[in-house]
């Protein structure tokens, strides 16, 4: 769990960004807003909503029971289960208990993030501003409790590295290496993750989900790209493999681009740094190599709370590195002669004059 003194740090550092905007209370809706700033996470079949007000003060209200521990002055509750059916209400009810919360305050002017909740809310014709770009920006800078559970995250990652080396193999299916490699990250994380284990895990495909029947083949690629969250936090790696313990001439070339290409960003990235300086000298450096493979999308984005946050290393934005975000770079190559394609992932927290990786499984391409 956060920790809820660093939370309530966290609040602090919104108030200021509240009476800069002249504003009476904030309400959140949103898991991830609520347990940024109360340090607890709503179960994730129920809703909840956190408001902070401009003199400090806090509320928050909880499906069923109220969340121990949370950074909060006042906790309420509802009933968010009937004879345990899930009230599909549920975010009706929430946003009609904000609206008692603030009209017992009298309070004017409010900031809301984008939730159902708080669409709820507006839908009651209050005057609110939105705020979820400010929490955004705010969760940036990754505090120590937040990068503690980021670094258990990698080693989930880490730990299902470990695991494909051990069972990779030609004629494993793919449903079985998920199975295992799920299995591993949950033992790692000594209970179950906090959300789907999704990102890739097919073999001679350049990525995709695990696919029904499919085996690993004899000079396959497989692209290990895993997200394990940990209490809400997420972490980000891939990593490469050739089955059969073989790569071909133009996989060896590839993976070599690749691994140059990390670290290429290692070398660039730094606070102040614009990260479409970044993508445009590695997307230009693999478009040197265009005869062995092509790299189509984004070199890499924040993680935290979701799996994709700011920054983006993404032509799309123009973002700039700041000290104690947490960001991944993914160069990848995708083409015939790479038998689906090679992605290399490693996620990095950035320091005063660099980056540090959180990944410690070796890039290596055979297993």
């Amino acid at each position: 769990m956060l920790d809820p003194n660093l939370s309530r740090a966290r609040q602090q550092r919104l108030l200021a960004e509240m009476a800069a905007r002249k504003l009476d209370a904030v309400v959140v809706g949103a898991h991830e807003h609520v347990q940024y700033l109360s340090a607890r996470r709503p179960n994730w079949l129920t809703f909840g909503a956190f408001i902070l007000w401009a003199d400090g003060k806090t509320w928050m209200t909880t499906g069923d029971s109220p969340l121990e521990g949370a950074a909060v002055d006042e906790a309420v509750t509802y009933e968010a289960r009937w004879m345990a059916t899930l009230r599909q209400e549920q975010p009706m009810v929430v946003a009609a208990q904000v609206v008692e919360a603030l009209k017992a305050r009298r309070t004017r002017e409010i900031g809301v993030d984008a939730s159902a909740v708080s669409s709820q809310i507006t839908l009651m014709a209050m005057d609110v501003e939105p705020i979820d770009a400010v929490l955004w920006q705010m969760r940036r800078r990754k505090d120590a409790d937040e990068l503690a559970l980021i670094r258990k995250a990698a080693a989930c990652a880490d730990a299902m590295y470990r695991r494909a080396k051990e069972i990779i193999r030609p004629g494993v299916p793919e449903s079985e290496l998920f199975v295992e490699l799920q299995a591993a990250a949950t033992r790692e994380a000594g209970e179950p993750l906090s959300a789907y284990l999704g990102n890739d895990f097919a073999s001679g495909a350049g990525g995709g989900p695990p696919r029904p029947g499919r085996t690993a083949l004899v000079d396959d690629i497989y692209i290990i790209d895993v997200g394990p969250a940990y209490r809400g936090y997420f972490a980000d790696a891939s990593r490469a493999f050739a089955v059969g313990g073989c790569p071909s001439d133009a996989q060896r070339t590839a993976w070599h681009r690749l691994v140059s290409a990390l670290h290429n960003v290692e070398r660039m990235a730094r606070p102040g740094v614009r990260c479409q300086e970044i993508y445009n000298s590695i997307a230009y450096d693999l478009s040197q190599w265009d005869e062995l493979g092509k790299f189509g999308h984004h070199l890499g984005h924040g993680v935290g709370l979701q799996p994709h946050e700011y920054p983006h290393l993404n032509p799309k934005w123009d973002d700039v590195l700041m000290e104690g975000e947490v960001f991944t770079a993914e160069p990848g190559l995708y083409g015939p002669l790479l038998r689906g394609g090679i992605r290399l992932e490693n996620l990095y927290h950035v320091t005063a004059d660099g980056v540090e990786n959180m990944i410690t499984a070796p890039l290596e391409l055979v297993p």
